[in-house]
């Protein structure tokens, strides 16, 4: 394990500095192993490590797992025995939240407030043995450990210091170049400790707090768009050596808004620079008269299925079957139980999806919702 930690390590180094000085010369990296593009064959083949039921980002049923639960395995394991008896076949672990990191990484200089998951390959590998698909939540801009520890990569406030949200919390700059090498290394560590994919969060521009006071690098001309977009081709790029793909999450309106609101976020755009896209159609997060409906919260099905209807309208079929929608397991207003949690899946799946997430920020789901597994 200690061998193979040592010559991931010295993969990532290279690559990553391959990826930057490809950045900026307009090129990408070059593969190591250009034959081998498959990381999860060479795994099986070469390090016992058995493959996932899944082969592919396809067809993936998810569910979300903070980087505290994934800490222990005694809260893992009830975890994987809802996947054993019902259709899910897929874990989304946060490896980087809003705070930062979760796990031990071996990036020089990263900020380490916390050290939740000691030993994140372990626990990659427990769950591949399982059979699960397992994908890395990686919160890109909204980073509030790197934000203290370096100031100068943070969005400022006008005046000076750092700026923050309503919340409290400081995002670092989506202008900024060394932003983005940064989160592309944690990509590329995670993937060579066996992540099937990658998933990157928060890849928008903050949308509360005293916008008006918030005061970016400079752009190097880019739009907003240019810059999200930029960061994912870049990370794209980094990844494609392990064959591991990359997904994005956006927030459910950037299905029906056929113009960047200040996120960032253009559905068209970013489906050409990433390989799977979830929106997040929370039925709660819609306001009164969303679709035609007077409280969307209390109509799950009709909130979902519009909401991908707006998406398929707008996209090919090909780049429509790309999407893998984030559904709630969770109360805000109205209360979710097995029926409206089913609607959304229902509603996904009938608007000719054949994937989904499911979040629950205390990862409690409800198993009444979910077909047995096969």
């Amino acid at each position: 394990m200690l061998i193979r930690r040592r010559t991931v390590w010295i993969m990532m180094s290279f690559l990553l500095v391959a990826c930057a000085a490809g950045a900026r010369a307009g090129v990408t990296a070059p593969a190591l192993y250009p034959d081998l593009e498959d990381l999860a064959t060479f795994n099986h083949l070469v390090e016992g490590v058995p493959p996932t039921g899944l082969t592919s980002g396809e067809g993936v049923k998810g569910i979300y797992v903070t980087g505290y639960v994934a800490s222990s395995l005694a809260l893992v394991r009830p975890l994987l025995a809802l996947a054993a008896r019902t259709e899910i076949n897929a874990m989304v672990v946060d490896v980087k939240d809003v705070t930062g990191l979760t796990y031990r990484s071996q990036i020089p200089g990263a900020p380490r407030s916390r050290e939740l998951i000691t030993d994140l390959e372990a626990l990659v590998d427990f769950v591949k043995q399982e059979g699960l698909y397992t994908i890395a939540r990686l919160c890109v801009f909204h980073d509030t450990d790197l934000a203290q520890a370096r100031p100068d990569l943070a969005i400022q406030t006008v005046g000076g210091g750092i700026w923050r949200d309503f919340a409290g919390g400081s995002w670092t700059d989506p202008y900024l170049q060394e932003v983005w090498d940064y989160n592309v290394a944690v990509a590329m560590e995670v993937a060579a400790l066996g992540f099937d994919e990658v998933q990157f969060d928060y890849i928008r521009f903050p949308t509360d707090g005293d916008l008006g006071r918030a005061v970016h690098a400079d752009s190097r001309g880019l739009s907003r768009v240019e810059a999200v977009n930029g960061f994912l081709r870049q990370a794209r790029a980094a990844l494609r050596p392990y064959g591991v793909p990359i997904s994005a999450d956006v927030f459910g309106l950037v299905c029906y808004v056929d113009r960047d609101t200040g996120l960032g976020q253009l559905l068209e755009e970013i489906m050409e620079v990433v390989d799977y896209l979830s929106p997040m159609v929370y039925p709660s997060h819609y306001h009164a008269g969303s679709f035609g409906l007077p409280d969307p919260d209390q109509a799950p099905y009709e909130t979902v299925y519009e909401s991908l209807r707006h998406a398929r309208l707008r996209l090919s079929p090909e780049d429509y079957a790309r999407i893998r929608p984030w559904l709630q397991d969770f109360t805000l207003r109205h209360r979710y139980g097995p029926e409206e949690v089913r609607a959304q899946i229902r509603a996904a799946e009938e608007s000719g999806l054949t994937g989904w997430l499911l979040w629950n920020a205390r990862n409690r789901y409800t198993p009444s919702a979910l077909r047995p597994a096969d």
